[in-house]
Formats: C-alpha cells, sequence, structure tokens
C-alpha cells in the first residue's frame, strides 16, 4: 500500500485507541511515523545516491514509482542495500523480535510498534507475487504473500473510498461521543503508569 494511506489507516487506528484510553500527541505522531517506516526506510539509500553519489531527483522518482523489472539503474550498493532494508522493515520475524525487546524492557506495549505492525499486516495482503511481495519471514526466506496489488486501480479506488467511509464515521460518531461527555458531566482520568507518558 502507499505510504498516505498506511499513515491514514494508522491514524484512524489511533483515533480509535484515544476513544478507549488517552494517546498523548508524540504518541500518536510516533505511531504514524512506524507506519510510513517501512517505506520510507527502503528509499534512504536511493536518496543518499541522489545527494553525495551523483545520483538524479529523476532517479529517485523513477525509484519511487517503479513496477518490478522496471527499476532505474543504480549503483549495485544502492539497490542492495536498498532491497535489505525494505525486507528488514517488512518482516513480522524482525518486528516480533523488537517487539519482544521492548516489552522486555518497559514490561509493556508500546503503542507506536502498532503502527510499524498495521504497516506489515497490510502489506502482505495488498502486495502481489508480481509487485513486491512483502518478505514478512524475513531473513528465513525473501518469499512473500500473493495479494493483491494496491497500486492496482480499483483497488486504489476501493481503498481511498474505504478510507473516506471511515474517516467520516469517526468525524460523526466522535461529534456524538463529545456530546454525550459534556452531558453526563463525567470525565475520564488518566490510568497510572501510561505507556505513552
Amino acid at each position: 500500500m502507499d505510504i498516505l494511506a498506511h499513515t491514514l489507516w494508522a491514524g484512524a487506528g489511533v483515533v480509535l485507541l484515544h476513544r478507549r484510553r488517552p494517546v498523548i500527541a508524540r504518541t500518536a505522531a510516533l505511531t504514524l511515523g512506524l507506519a510510513a517506516l517501512p517505506d520510507i526506510a527502503q528509499m534512504l539509500p536511493v536518496l543518499a545516491w541522489w545527494a553525495f553519489g551523483g545520483g538524479s531527483f529523476e532517479g529517485v522518482r523513477a525509484f519511487a514509482i517503479a513496477v518490478p523489472g522496471q527499476e532505474p539503474a543504480m549503483p549495485a550498493l544502492v539497490m542492495l542495500v536498498s532491497h535489505h532494508l525494505h525486507c528488514i522493515a517488512h518482516s513480522a520475524v524482525v518486528a516480533g523480535v523488537v517487539t519482544l525487546l521492548v516489552w522486555r524492557l518497559r514490561r509493556t506495549l508500546w503503542i507506536p510498534l502498532l503502527g510499524w505492525w498495521s504497516h506489515i499486516v497490510i502489506d502482505v495482503f495488498t502486495h502481489s507475487a508480481e509487485y513486491y511481495a512483502s518478505q514478512v519471514l524475513y531473513p528465513f526466506t525473501e518469499r512473500g504473500f500473493d495479494g493483491i496489488a494496491w497500486n492496482t486501480p480499483w483497488f486504489m479506488a476501493l481503498n481511498y473510498l474505504a478510507l473516506g467511509a471511515v474517516g467520516l464515521w469517526l468525524l460523526h460518531s466522535g461529534r456524538g461521543e463529545q456530546g454525550l461527555r459534556r452531558t453526563s458531566g463525567t470525565t475520564t482520568a488518566a490510568p497510572q503508569g501510561d505507556p505513552n507518558a
């Protein structure tokens, strides 16, 4: 799925979570950032090649919208590093290890990791074998699940229609909840030891 859609879906998740428990702005921003990070990570070597290695903006643009087999010519090292960063950032194995390490250190789930997990789960089903299948079990294998390519026009239209519908629902249902809270005169205190504090 494209970066904007990943971020919007994660944003909808943050809004829903905030309705159940307080989510501070920093936690929300980190969650959105981690939802976009897997696709940004693979661009870093390409951007570095443009900035420091004689690449061009046109090469970066062509890479960002390339379909398999039509990537622009770049140094082999740039392509190799970009490929492995993509695999690492889209791996449930890597995300699982990071999640367990963070859990061990914090003794609780760190909410922003849900943004990363949402990216991985969505991409498993929105990348096809012909369009950069997500290597969810990397480093054990680079094979991916054959889903629907997110850039298929009908799927993109359906995805953004669904995002629009969810956004409208969140807006409409949020107004109703705020009205109920105001009329009931109740407030909810933030729980002690909140992990996103």
